[in-house]
């Protein structure tokens, strides 16, 4: 088992989160490694890190340059794990390791993904509120039925990690990039802490990322393969309001014989005619780019097994 868990300053809270893990670790009776990753920190957190590293080799440290953000992290840590299950959780202690032995028997009834979902949350109302928002958004746009997308605490198989690419606010939808590759995808309720040294490191500007990353990832898991039905079904309603409105402009000229009150509505028509047929255009060169790029990849992906 590998466990990978980003940290920014966090130097109060790495040496506990440490302590419990190893002890809850053992009690698997599985080999295990643990990851840090430090972001960018500003206080000692690698410093502590490096001094557990020194007494426990099953330690592994990350250091990052700067703040690179939580997706960056999190995909150098897949990078490094060697493990077949492979656990997330955020340093900030208020994830409990205790949980870990029920997601390993969730994930052994046979899902590639197990999810934490926070039912009782220790977090400020500003921070509680608009995470239910875009978790019921998603869910909604999705179709992937979980309560708590972002939640930090999650187990996967290795070939979920492997399949990864993660950047910007990704992370926060990995449950749906992993769904839309057909892995299963499972939750499982988890104790949630609150937090006992620092602060969060989330503002607002997090909420916002999140809605515009929500954007990009139903375009990436609906119509990455198929950018043509994306750009192409734009193209198609712009054109048909655009030559909807040509019809009507049509027959006031030809029952009046003057459309010079309408000239606004007849540009708006032909402006949107025009916008359809490039949009249209652009999901053609999309889909042409797509296929001359695309290698064997997706036969390979596909397979489950092969007997021989």
């Amino acid at each position: 088992m590998s466990v990978v868990i980003p940290a920014k300053n966090e130097e109060e809270s790495v040496k506990p989160l440490y302590l419990q893990l190893t002890s809850v670790l053992k009690s698997t009776k599985k080999k295990y490694e643990i990851i840090f990753i430090d972001d960018g920190s500003k206080d000692k957190t690698y410093e502590v890190l490096t001094q557990l590293r020194r007494k426990d080799k099953k330690v592994k440290i990350i250091k990052h340059r700067g703040n690179f953000g939580k997706s960056v992290a999190l995909q150098n840590g897949f990078n490094l794990a060697s493990g077949e299950i492979i656990f997330t959780l955020d340093a900030d202690l208020q994830d409990d390791p205790k949980e870990i032995p029920h997601f390993l028997k969730k994930l052994a009834s046979g899902y590639d993904l197990v999810s934490g979902w926070k039912k009782i949350r220790h977090d400020p109302l500003s921070k509680v509120i608009p995470s239910r928002i875009l978790n019921w958004a998603t869910a909604k746009i999705t179709g992937v039925d979980v309560h708590d997308i972002n939640c930090g605490f999650k187990a996967y198989r290795r070939d979920v990690v492997k399949s990864l690419n993660l950047y910007g606010e990704l992370y926060r939808f990995i449950p749906i990039i992993a769904a839309s590759q057909n892995f299963t995808v499972g939750e499982i309720p988890v104790s949630h802490r609150e937090r006992r040294y620092g602060k969060s490191k989330f503002g607002i500007e997090r909420n916002i990322k999140g809605l515009l990353d929500l954007i990009t990832i139903v375009f990436l898991t609906g119509y990455l393969k198929r950018p043509g039905h994306f750009f192409g079904t734009m193209g198609i309603v712009s054109f048909s309001v655009g030559f909807t409105i040509g019809i009507y402009i049509t027959y006031i000229r030809l029952i009046s014989g003057s459309i010079q009150y309408r000239l606004p509505l007849l540009f708006l028509g032909v402006l949107s005619m025009i916008v359809g047929v490039q949009l249209i255009t652009t999901g053609l060169l999309a889909e042409l780019m797509v296929n001359f790029s695309q290698k064997n990849e997706d036969a390979d992906k596909c397979i489950d097994k092969v007997s021989k």
